[in-house]
C-alpha cells in the first residue's frame, strides 16, 4: 500500500485526516478508542487536532486493517511491537503540549508561519525543521518555475 504525500503542517483536524486516510471520520474515532497510541489533542474549541505521527500511525492502522487482514486487536499488538522496534521510548510518548494545539491554524503554502510553538523533545523539533526546510524547498520550486 502506497502512502499518500502528506501535507506538511504541524497539525491537522479530523476532517482532514479522514479525507488523507481514506475512512470515515467516526472510524477515526472508534480507533481513537481501540488503538491507545492515538491521541490527538483537542483545540481550544474542542476540535480533534492530530499530529503527523497520529496520522502516520492512522495510515498504518488502515493498511493492517484493510490489506494485511489483522483483526482489531492483533493490529493493536502489530502496531505496538512497530512501535518499540521503530523507537524503544514509544510507550512513554508523551502527547503535545496544549500551547501546540492552541496555535494551530490552517496551513497556506505561501504564508510564513507567525510564531512557532515550544517543542519538547529532539524528535518533534526535528520533525518541524524537516517540514520547514521541504516547505521552503517547495516555495523555492513553484518560484523558479514561474520565472
Amino acid at each position: 500500500m502506497t502512502r499518500p504525500n502528506l501535507p506538511l503542517k504541524l497539525y491537522y483536524r479530523i476532517g482532514e485526516v479522514a479525507e488523507i486516510v481514506g475512512v470515515e471520520t467516526h472510524v477515526l474515532r472508534y480507533w481513537e478508542t481501540e488503538f491507545p497510541t492515538i491521541r490527538p489533542q483537542k483545540s481550544p474549541k474542542g476540535q480533534r487536532v492530530y499530529s503527523r505521527r497520529d496520522l502516520e500511525k492512522l495510515l498504518r492502522v488502515k493498511e493492517l486493517l484493510y490489506s494485511e487482514g489483522y483483526t482489531v486487536h492483533g493490529a493493536r499488538k502489530r502496531l505496538r511491537e512497530l512501535m518499540k522496534e521503530r523507537d524503544p521510548k514509544a510507550n512513554s510518548e508523551t502527547p503535545a503540549p496544549p500551547e501546540v494545539a492552541a496555535s494551530m491554524a490552517p496551513a497556506e503554502s505561501a504564508s510564513a508561519p507567525t510564531s512557532l510553538p515550544v517543542l519538547d523533545d529532539r524528535f518533534q523539533v526535528r520533525s518541524v525543521l524537516l517540514n520547514l526546510r521541504r516547505q521552503i524547498q517547495d516555495e523555492l520550486s513553484a518560484l523558479t518555475a514561474r520565472a
